[in-house]
């Protein structure tokens, strides 16, 4: 028998957050509301703002631009393959892309492996706080965000990879 998660939703400026981890503190995901993976809160999760504080801080600091490491505990579960490539994500600093290509070399595989590298980074559980929308096509095409490519380029703007939009 699993623990039930915790959670709360906290706002960002890209839409509401789901946030959820199995104690205080530890974060199993953050997830945009309706974003594609992201689970829907199961009646057994315990709502608790309280246990994730820092997290939510550290959140309103990224985007506020005052943050660009998140240094926050992970209780974040996937196959072996999707750890390997999630630890590579977690090595993009704030301010760079990679290609999905790039990324396979990174986490060991061949550049060849780059569509199941994309598999991977979609569904990482760790939206924002694990940089996976730090992940461009080859050709620098924003694909692949699981959280809506809009947000994907909010973000990269955000750490002032790309111009902001005239209006």
């Amino acid at each position: 028998m699993t623990t039930p998660l915790r959670y709360t939703t906290h706002p960002s400026p890209l839409g509401e957050l789901l946030l959820a981890g199995p104690e205080p503190g530890v974060l199993a995901g953050v997830w945009f509301t309706g974003q594609r993976y992201a689970p829907h809160v199961r009646p057994d999760w315990r709502r608790d703002a309280a246990a994730f504080r820092t997290a939510a801080g550290r959140l309103d600091a990224y985007f506020a631009g005052e943050l660009k490491e998140f240094g926050l505990p992970s209780a974040a579960t996937g196959t072996d393959f999707q750890r390997r490539v999630w630890a590579a994500l977690d090595t993009i600093p704030y301010g760079s892309t990679v290609s999905y290509a790039r990324l396979a070399v990174m986490a060991g595989l061949p550049a060849r492996a780059a569509r199941a590298v994309g598999g991977a980074v979609g569904r990482n559980p760790l939206t924002v706080v694990r940089p996976c929308h730090r992940v461009i096509g080859t050709g620098g095409a924003l694909t692949g965000y699981a959280g809506g490519t809009e947000r994907k380029r909010r973000l990269l703007t955000l750490e002032g990879v790309l111009r902001p939009s005239g209006g």
